[in-house]
């Protein structure tokens, strides 16, 4: 099996980030941080929990963030030999619509991404791969959800055992990536991590 990691790490600062950045406005010797003062939970549920925190901000003042916290997450950008990708279908009820989506879910408990990224592959769509290589690592809306997502390449595929959730209701479908890329462009794909798996694939595999 061939595999790269890159890493996903915490990044508490934003320093790193300032490697030929040009500051426009803001900024400058303030420290870009909040502390924390008091939580307050709201709501814990299945897969997500809702905390209210007081915080002071950078410039001293009190303010207050709606924080929900979510498991870790993988999703994998599956593509076979003719450069199809592997895409599922299914209806999210929070958009009211179904939805074009790169196989992905939730890490469960002391599980790594690798070993999640192959066995939601495998239970979503019933392939495996020889390969794999992590795209990227990202939070998916990070204005108040914790969630982080680790994206991973896979290739080489073969056949697995499908073997989806019992409230998981998908179609499993291909389209040539340079295909799926268009409907990115267009704009008919509407899942933030299905959008960054395909612009990140075609950066490496469609001619620019």
């Amino acid at each position: 099996m061939k595999l790269y990691i890159t890493g996903c790490k915490n990044n508490t600062s934003g320093l790193e980030y300032d490697a030929g950045a040009k500051n426009i406005r803001g900024g400058g010797a303030m420290e870009q941080r909040e502390i924390k003062i008091d939580s307050q939970e709201i709501y814990d549920g299945r897969i997500l929990r809702l905390r209210v925190d007081e915080v002071e901000l950078p410039n001293g003042r009190a303010g207050r963030r709606e924080v929900v916290e979510h498991g870790e997450a993988v999703a994998v950008v599956a593509l076979d030999e003719s450069q199809n990708i592997i895409l599922i279908r299914q209806y999210r009820y929070a958009t009211g619509q179904q939805l074009l989506e790169i196989p992905a879910g939730l890490m469960e408990a002391g599980e790594e991404p690798l070993a999640a990224a192959q066995r939601e592959l495998e239970e979503e769509t019933g392939l495996c791969a020889k390969h794999w290589e992590q795209l990227s690592c990202f939070y998916s809306s990070p204005g108040f959800c914790d969630e982080r997502i680790y994206l991973y390449l896979a290739t080489g595929l073969y056949p697995g055992q499908e073997n989806p959730d019992e409230d998981e209701f998908i179609e499993t479908v291909s389209f040539p990536l340079s295909r799926a890329a268009q409907m990115m462009q267009a704009g008919d794909l509407y899942d933030g991590k299905t959008i960054t798996g395909i612009a990140l694939a075609a950066l490496r595999y469609l001619p620019r």
